[in-house]
């Protein structure tokens, strides 16, 4: 550890610790991570003791490597991705398994969080290890905040703070730093656009009910005691979450509805995507192969390799029965109903996949990075979604004309292959999609460009103070006025009241004093 000081302290360039998320969140994380050393700038990387994508050794950055910090089990999230995805399918026969699903996720997010606040306690009290972080002089702390762990040392280290983001703890970032009216700002998981009916908002309202509860169900009982511990009985978890200088976010209005936003949130929807690469040689030429027809790509994600036996079974007879090669993703059996137009692979190059002319469909479970690939590539999408915030993305991109989304629990041949083939072969998918190709590929900067320049922003200048508003530190009564309204209104009833009193006195000291004076 120490021969790692000894390199940060003699570095050239801004130093940036990094407390990331694993398993797809670093996936995204890397292109920021990699951007940075390319501009000479010195990165150390928190890395957990067990990883499924963190490598300890890479020439783009250094690691520290502590089995306190929560790793990415790869097999436990695949087998819980299985788990839901048999839930789901049970949800058509019994509603009781939606519930029960519910309660998975949520049991395994309280678990995960309870981890990161226990093993946060441990580096806290580790005081080598802290001395270490003080010592090595960052210029700031880049942190994936669906996770609390580097909001805490941030401010445990006095180092300005920010965010690569779609997540705070279970809601979307937005929803925690700027202004979300529930009249027209859909929240995440209540398949609503941003134009409501009335009994649409009160569906709006009940789903930001019931996110609040749950989120709060997470923050009570594992920050809220830390943040006390740590920071002063007066700080709130959501205050440290809230000063955060710059929130990096990871969509764009290509994706998310209209809505209020704040000055230090960037948005870099797509800053991963790139200008497709040349295939290699067997896949360029079994896509070359579809000729006129073109090419299907299929690819559910990190974390379900294969669907289950029957599902995949079903899958590949409609693609037996289409005209276009099939490129699929699929680590399972070899399903026995597979056609000679499909191509199984173990890992694909889905960004030069689905830049390739002669893509035509790209069958995806949801997931953020993802739908930005076929957003800036014009790609339609048919959505199989499976966990977490996949459906609400893919009823985004359905809401916008690009996309079809088929349950997993009902699919079956028929109705996936009657889906391919609308996407397919009804022009409005293509039309739209690329419609939002070109709405999002026409910018003053890149994505990725805007997202270094606002972290280099915060290195130079230690912050970004005069982008944050000081909303965070007032009290829900201040926030919406209530004190001010009630004030308002005691006044107006106060001098509604000396009204009527001096009226009514005036009143009867002159017709009053008339009836006691007869003539």
């Amino acid at each position: 550890m120490a021969a790692l000081l000894c390199s940060l302290l003699s570095a050239d360039g801004g130093k940036v610790l990094v407390f990331p998320a694993d398993g797809s969140h670093w996936v995204n994380m890397k292109v920021l991570i990699q951007e940075l050393h390319s501009r000479g700038h010195n990165i150390t990387v928190i890395k957990p003791k067990t990883s499924g994508y963190i490598k300890a050794e890479s020439h783009q950055y250094q690691s520290i490597t502590l089995d306190v910090v929560p790793g990415f089990d790869v097999n436990e999230m695949n087998n819980f991705a299985t788990k839901m995805m048999q839930l789901l399918r049970e949800f058509h026969i019994s509603g009781l398994a939606y519930i029960k699903a519910g309660d998975e996720f949520m049991k395994m997010v309280d678990n995960i969080h309870k981890a990161v606040v226990d093993k946060m306690q441990k580096i806290f009290e580790d005081a080598k290890l802290m001395q270490f972080f003080q010592e090595a002089e960052y210029d700031v702390l880049l942190t994936d905040p669906c996770f609390g762990g580097g909001v805490l040392l941030a401010h445990r280290l006095g180092l300005p703070l920010v965010f690569n983001v779609r997540w705070t703890i279970l809601e979307d970032g937005h929803y925690t730093v700027a202004p979300s009216p529930l009249s027209y700002v859909p929240i995440v998981g209540s398949e609503l656009t941003d134009k409501m009916s009335f009994w649409q908002r009160v569906k709006n309202v009940f789903f930001s009910l019931m996110v609040l509860y749950n989120r709060n169900m997470i923050k009570e009982p594992h920050y809220t005691p830390f943040v006390h511990r740590h920071f002063g009985p007066d700080v709130h978890y959501d205050e440290l979450v809230q000063a955060a200088d710059i929130w990096l976010m990871r969509t764009d209005f290509t994706f998310e509805f209209p809505r209020p936003t704040m000055p230090n949130i960037v948005y870099m929807g797509g800053f991963q995507c790139k200008p497709s690469k040349v295939l290699p040689q067997d896949l360029k030429d079994f896509v070359q192969s579809s000729a006129e027809h073109g090419v299907i790509i299929m690819s559910l994600g990190t974390l379900v390799g294969n669907l289950p036996e029957d599902i995949a079974e079903d899958v590949a007879a409609a693609f037996a029965q289409l005209p276009q090669k099939v490129i699929w993703r699929h680590t399972g059996k070899r399903p026995s109903t597979l056609g000679n137009n499909t191509l199984l692979v173990d890992w694909l190059p889905q960004n030069d996949l689905l830049g390739h002319p002669k893509t035509r469909l790209f069958v995806a479970h949801g997931g953020t990075n993802g739908l930005q690939e076929a957003i800036y590539h014009g790609v339609p999408i048919v959505g199989l979604p499976l966990v977490f915030d996949q459906r609400d993305n893919l009823f985004r991109m359905r809401a916008k004309g690009v996309a079809r989304v088929l349950d997993i629990g009902t699919l079956n041949k028929d109705n996936f292959l009657e889906v391919l083939k609308v996407v397919l072969y009804e022009p409005s998918y293509r039309k739209n999609i690329q419609e939002l190709s070109r709405l999002h590929r026409d910018q003053p900067m890149k994505p990725l460009d805007r997202a270094m320049f606002w972290i280099e922003f915060v290195m130079r200048h230690k912050g970004a103070a005069h982008l944050k508003t000081n909303s965070y530190k007032m009290s829900w009564i201040q926030y919406h006025c209530i004190d001010v309204i009630t004030l308002l209104l005691a006044s107006v009833t106060l001098m509604s009241l000396i009204c009527i009193l001096t009226v009514k006195c005036l009143w009867c000291k002159v017709f009053g004093g008339k009836k006691n004076n007869p003539k």
